[in-house]
């Protein structure tokens, strides 16, 4: 039975079986290559979207239970050219180091900014503990998301 749901505020179809991870789905039917299937086990946060507008990793999210969802990619962030906040603020601080962890770590960034606009180092911090970055790049990522709080 396929799947219905809105994705990157486009309605989408899936066919695929009910138990199929969201990240497969997104990847390997839509081409949405973004949320990276890391650890699929739910600890790395590489895979992270947004689920009606909550972070959630994609990887323990099967597809049967997003009938009338929304679900927003990393893609979605930035539709045009200009870069969103998050992302802008990660440019300026040169904080993109291999990539796989980065996707997640928006997206994570994204929406706890919005809830908690003012948000400091360690609140931010703790907002990101579902994410692992193994190139350890922590400290510029805290600093980035700090000064784009500050810009607020």
């Amino acid at each position: 039975m396929a799947v219905s749901f809105v994705v990157n505020g486009e309605e989408r179809r899936s066919a695929a079986d009910q138990m199929t991870p969201l990240v497969d789905v997104l990847r390997d039917e839509f081409f949405l290559t973004g949320a990276k299937a890391a650890c699929r086990e739910g600890a790395c946060g590489a895979c992270t979207v947004l689920l009606d507008g909550n972070p959630v990793v994609s990887c323990l999210v099967p597809v049967g239970m997003l009938e009338g969802r929304e679900v927003r990619t990393v893609e979605a962030l930035a539709p045009t050219e200009e870069l969103s906040p998050v992302q802008q603020a990660m440019e300026e601080h040169d904080v993109v180091q291999c990539g796989m962890c980065f996707p997640g770590i928006v997206m994570v960034l994204t929406s706890f900014l919005a809830e908690c606009p003012q948000a400091g180092p360690d609140e931010i911090k703790t907002a990101l503990v579902g994410n692992i970055c193994r190139c350890t790049g922590y400290e510029r990522v805290v600093d980035a998301a700090v000064a784009l709080a500050q810009r607020r």
